[in-house]
């Protein structure tokens, strides 16, 4: 019974927090959210100057930049592109690869990023990919030991659950100088394209930056996550 009343003094303070240190980070993501699909909506009608589509743009960068081993192959979804660098493959939805549109060669430009970052063995690139493993244990138990150390009053559980959240935290982190890094060397090569015009370099940007603010925003969640873990830790010394 007297566990009991601990365990509820605690997640009451659990839930409380929430509302001072999530909300503010949720607002952020759907604001990110928001701009994301409204940029990607207005550019998916305009066309790029470039006349290619998603996967010809991305098959004449791959190529520059000496990448004729990678393969391009198409996923169902929205906005479920991305560069595999275990199998050297990019994915792109159908939207990116067949369409000819400004976000098109944007997302498409952006996923070859990765790809000559995989190349160039770029550190950030090679940090997230050493951390993936230990990211997917943690995200799967971090929760589970910060709550079982709450019911059952064993902070000891509980410190477990946020050194592993913590490593969600800087794979986060990590991941902001990766997106960033790919949407530069992608409006780059855009930018050198043959008939790529201001309209096309313009809106490339915005897209790209609508973008990032949705890893911007994963990450600033994660952070804020893990202050109010910190603060209940510290309530309950």
């Amino acid at each position: 019974m007297i566990n009991f009343l601990i365990f509820a003094g605690r997640y009451h303070n659990y839930v409380s927090s929430y509302f001072i240190y999530i909300i503010p980070a949720m607002l952020l993501s759907l604001y990110a959210q928001f701009k994301i699909q409204a940029v990607y909506r207005e550019y998916m009608g305009r066309m790029s100057s470039i006349g290619r589509s998603g996967a010809e743009v991305a098959r004449a960068i791959l190529d520059k930049n000496g990448l004729r081993n990678v393969n391009i192959k198409e996923v169902p979804g929205t906005l479920s592109d991305f560069y595999d660098p275990r199998d050297k493959s990019l994915s792109l939805s159908k939207d990116i690869s067949d369409g000819t549109s400004i976000a098109s060669v944007a997302v498409a430009a952006h996923e070859v990023g990765h790809a000559i970052q995989d190349k160039e063995s770029y550190p950030m690139l090679n940090l997230r990919s050493f951390m993936a493993p230990a990211v997917s244990i943690s995200s799967n138990l971090a929760m589970y030991l910060i709550l079982g150390g709450l019911f059952f009053n064993f902070m000891k559980l509980f410190d477990i659950g946020i050194i592993l959240y913590g490593i969600i935290v800087l794979f986060t982190l990590v991941t902001l100088p990766v997106e960033f890094n790919a949407s530069r060397r992608a409006l780059n090569e855009i930018s050198a394209m043959p008939g790529v015009n201001e309209e096309t370099i313009y809106g490339s940007k915005k897209v790209l930056k609508a973008a990032a603010l949705t890893y911007v925003a994963a990450a600033f969640a994660a952070l804020s996550e893990i202050l109010r873990l910190l603060s209940m830790r510290r309530r309950n010394d």
